[in-house]
């Protein structure tokens, strides 16, 4: 068997720069937020164990450049296999904190599986979208790749991790980029604000916008017949929909997220429970202004007055003590790896690499969407990292494997597919 690195292998210089300069930013921003009287190198504290996850994820980037590009897509399942017999080991053995049974104790380390479900997922995806004959006009591939992306989802919610399972939500992008009608890509946009809206407003006030929004839609397109009953439809269901918000609301979520939603959409003010965080962070953020407090001196950071600061709100970190410019400079790193992954994604010859890299950039792109907008108060606080920054072994270790299997791949974009049976 053939598992070893071909002879034309390409990497690239620039996915990797921006990989390295945003986990260092994330190694000195850990440093900062856990910095005390007993911990004074950056080889110490949480910061140490960050760059002890960072040198282990180089470690097996090597590795991995080692193997055929092959063996990824040929032992996919079998990866998603065991990725999923962690997820249920958690449930077994697992161990809880902050209210969520998602972490695997090993000595004085921890691991959390959901951060390597996301890699298995892709694997898995990315190898059933491939298939000759997939077509997500097919109800039979379409349920199996549904499937695929509920079981981690299931597991992880049984665990009490509502957020990580979340972040399953984003490969319906990498779905739209291989076909999926636009119509799923809408309708699930169109339920969020009808969810958010009902919530502010009331089912009462949302039907009669929409039945005048209806009205003047077909009054528009009358001579259209063709629109009509998908219009009367979707105004059926968007009603119906809304009338079912409230219990969902307080049937499916738990109380704690029914605060953090609120918090969020300014229904209730809560700046000393569940809006504490997200109030203090915003503060921290703000009184950066333009250029931040400078490295080490955040205010804010060094007394405590941020829960979970070096994990979920390590980006207020950077708005504190690096200002809006540190913090712009930050958003621009993420945006330039994530188009750069893209990028590698769309030159892919072939359409289980295309896939698999384009779900590691949406995976980013969510995480990082919804990290920076819990720091600042615009989306409610459900507990995703901040890709590469915020600490936790698990979680940089989960992308580092990630990321250095999208550039193996990508790397070998220009050879022609082999088997890696010799």
């Amino acid at each position: 068997m053939s598992l070893y690195m071909e002879n034309r292998s390409q990497l690239d210089i620039i996915a990797l720069f921006l990989f390295i300069v945003i986990t260092s930013l994330g190694i000195a921003s850990v440093y900062s937020a856990t910095m005390n009287d007993t911990i004074f190198s950056l080889f110490d504290g949480r910061s140490g164990k960050q760059l002890v996850w960072f040198g282990i994820s180089l470690f097996l980037g090597i590795i991995i450049f080692l193997l055929n590009a092959n063996f990824f897509e040929l032992f996919s399942f079998y990866i998603f296999g065991i990725c999923m017999l962690l997820l249920l080991l958690v449930l077994i053995i697992g161990v809880d904190i902050n209210g969520a049974r998602s972490w695997i104790k090993l000595g004085s380390f921890s691991i959390q599986p959901s951060e390597f479900g996301k890699y298995g997922t892709a694997l898995v995806v990315s190898s059933l979208i491939s298939a000759i004959d997939f077509s997500f006009n097919k109800r039979s591939d379409l349920i199996r790749v549904i499937l695929v992306l509920l079981i981690p989802m299931g597991l992880i919610i049984l665990q009490g991790d509502t957020g990580s399972a979340l972040v399953f939500l984003s490969f319906i992008i990498v779905f739209y980029l291989e076909g999926l009608t636009p119509t799923v890509l809408v309708l699930g946009i169109a339920s969020i604000i009808i969810f958010i809206v009902t919530l502010i407003y009331g089912s009462l006030y949302l039907s009669i916008a929409l039945l005048i929004l209806f009205l003047i839609f077909y009054g528009f397109t009358y001579s259209e017949k063709r629109f009509f009953w998908p219009s009367v439809s979707f105004l059926f269901l968007a009603i119906i929909f809304s009338l079912c918000v409230q219990f969902i609301f307080e049937n499916v979520l738990q109380e704690h997220q029914q605060k953090r939603i609120q918090v969020t959409l300014n229904l209730i003010e809560d700046n000393q429970g569940a809006g504490y965080n997200v109030n203090q962070s915003k503060i921290a953020i703000g009184s950066g202004r333009l250029y931040g407090k400078g490295f080490l001196n955040g205010s804010h950071t060094k007394g405590n007055f941020i829960p979970e600061q070096e994990t979920d709100f390590i980006f207020c970190t950077i708005g504190e003590e690096g200002g809006w410019v540190m913090s712009s400079i930050t958003i621009i790193l993420y945006l330039s790896f994530v188009l750069r992954l893209f990028y590698l994604s769309s030159r892919a010859k072939k359409k289980f690499k295309r896939i698999f890299i384009s779900s590691l950039a949406s995976i980013i792109l969510f995480h990082v969407v919804v990290n920076i907008g819990m720091a600042i108060g615009l989306m409610p606080v459900i507990g995703i990292p901040l890709p590469l920054i915020s600490y936790g072994g698990s979680s940089v270790l989960g992308f580092g494997i990630f990321i250095f299997t999208a550039l193996k791949l990508d790397a070998t974009r220009d050879q022609d597919l082999e088997s890696v049976l010799s």
